[in-house]
């Protein structure tokens, strides 16, 4: 399995600030390293206090591509920039620039962001009132509204669903599989099985032609913060972009499935596909829809984007992302269940939401 390259990240970050002053001529020292990472990635996240009192936040990473890393973080600048004159001024962290461009320091193993602290206000509760997951939904829709429109006016990018499952599916058919995925030939069976089904079907609801917005997918609750504006909930600020994607808005929905769940979102690691019709998520997706509506397509194809971020990131990208006990307990978890419970979901009370 492949070891994370971060032992030294402190380093890194030096390092990679040392190279922005010189570009920036900042004179701006750092005095203190704060560590703030969540120790479930391999990512490594610190909190930089500078001479002059002032501070960033520094991630380093070795997980995926750092070309990928870099043509997201290109992206996330300008969703911002096309974001700043609309109410979601100001809601993502921005990425620390040079020339207007988002600076990323590379060695050729190990990479590194800076970004502005945002400022951040209410965290949401581990298990959500009811008025709670309502008006998180209708947040939810109006933010991936706001993101369709700007959508146009983003260039391409390089990796997609896609793209992904077929090179998933080319490396779970290789001779050596068992090893590289540390999994037995039943697993790695199973999971090829899923990742061919998902191809098909993407082909068959012609996936390549929808609608891709800018997307977050992880909405773990330490990721973002809300304000209350007259007794209603407003998304506040969000600052953890490790899945960013453009992408269809419904690889969205799984993570706040989590977040309206009735067993909660932050102490329990399991990627279970249950949440999806918990009768919370149900009014969810019914406050969701009167802002942003869902269609029947939609609704049917949840399941799918669930075993998309199974398939993807735990199975394909889980060594590179995910602490190694955690990765081995996850994958073992989608070849034994995750995946085949997620053919089990009853639909019927969301299609109710849509109708026909």
């Amino acid at each position: 399995m492949l070891k994370p390259l971060l032992h030294d990240a402190e380093h890194v970050v030096s390092t990679a600030w040392q190279h922005f002053a010189s570009l920036t001529s900042d004179q701006r020292q750092i005095t203190a390293l704060e560590e703030v990472s969540a120790h479930v990635s391999t990512n490594r996240v610190f909190r930089v206090i500078f001479s002059d009192q002032s501070s960033l936040v520094a991630k380093v990473s070795s997980y995926g591509s750092y070309f990928l890393f870099a043509e997201d973080h290109d992206r996330l600048a300008r969703c911002s920039a096309l974001l700043r004159h609309t109410r979601w001024s100001g809601f993502l962290a921005d990425v620390v620039s040079v020339d207007k461009r988002p600076y990323t320091w590379y060695d050729g193993r190990r990479w590194c962001a800076f970004y502005g602290e945002v400022q951040r206000a209410e965290s949401l509760p581990r298990v959500l009132p009811p008025a709670d997951v309502a008006g998180l939904a209708c947040e939810i829709a109006r933010f991936h509204h706001a993101c369709s429109e700007i959508a146009p006016a983003l260039p391409a990018v390089s990796n997609s669903v896609k793209g992904d499952a077929i090179h998933l599916l080319d490396q779970l058919t290789n001779p050596f599989a068992t090893r590289n995925f540390e999994l037995p030939p039943e697993d790695i069976g199973v999971l090829a099985r899923f990742t061919h089904e998902l191809l098909l079907h993407l082909e068959s609801v012609h996936y390549d032609e929808w609608n891709k917005i800018p997307i977050l997918v992880d909405w773990n609750l330490g990721n973002f913060s809300v304000s209350r504006d007259d007794g209603g909930l407003r998304l506040f600020s969000r600052w953890d972009y490790d899945w960013f994607r453009i992408e269809s808005r419904l690889l969205d929905f799984y993570f706040l499935s989590r977040v309206s769940s009735s067993t909660g979102d932050r102490t329990s690691f399991t990627y279970s596909p249950h949440t999806l019709t918990e009768p919370r998520f149900i009014e969810f997706v019914r406050a969701y829809h009167e802002v942003n509506p869902l269609t029947r397509r939609d609704i049917e194809f949840l399941p799918y984007a669930y075993r998309i971020f199974i398939l993807n990131y735990v199975i394909r990208e889980g060594a590179r992302f995910f602490r190694n006990d955690l990765c081995s307990q996850f994958r073992r978890d989608a070849a034994h269940g995750y995946l085949e419970s997620s053919t089990r979901l009853d639909l019927t009370p969301l299609l109710r939401i849509v109708g026909d």
